[in-house]
């Protein structure tokens, strides 16, 4: 169930974005920028008001990765999955990212801390592998740095 503040937050931009050409990833986008994601309960709302399917809507929040369902973690943790990141460890880092949280890509941490996310390009080849950890850009990246960076968020995130 949306809350109020949700449920017109969601209204205010399908009112916003509604009358543009083809507006459903101008509104998603939206939504998830507004409340941290796309709550279930937004696709009926979605839908409804630009004259789709909910299964069309879910399509499109389903297809895309940057589009999550559920509330992120407090940090927000993206590991590069390109062919540069790939070629240089990435694979590694991102088992080592898997294990380390306890999570699989699209998942939050049990305590809410941490949201591990893949990426496909960071633009940073150049120095690959590359993470983003709270929208700031890492480049070679190894698993012990890796550690060091979400330690440095879990400090920084701290009263």
């Amino acid at each position: 169930m949306l809350s109020s503040a949700q449920s017109e937050t969601v209204g205010r931009i399908l009112t916003e974005f509604k009358d543009r050409p083809g507006p459903l990833l101008e509104v998603l986008h939206a939504i998830q920028e507004a409340l941290g994601h796309v709550p279930a309960e937004a696709v009926a709302l979605v839908a409804g008001e630009l004259n789709l399917s909910r299964a069309e809507v879910h399509g499109v929040i389903t297809f895309y990765h940057h589009f999550r369902s559920s509330p992120p973690g407090k940090h927000v943790v993206q590991v590069c999955r390109a062919e540069s990141c790939q070629a240089l460890g990435g694979e590694a880092l991102a088992e080592h990212a898997r294990a380390r949280l306890g999570v699989d890509f699209h998942q939050r941490t049990p305590d809410g801390k941490f949201s591990l996310d893949p990426v496909y390009c960071l633009g940073n080849c150049a120095c690959s592998p590359a993470v983003m950890v709270d929208g700031k850009l890492h480049g070679r990246v190894t698993p012990e740095r890796f550690d060091a960076l979400l330690a440095e968020a879990d400090t920084e995130g701290s009263p």
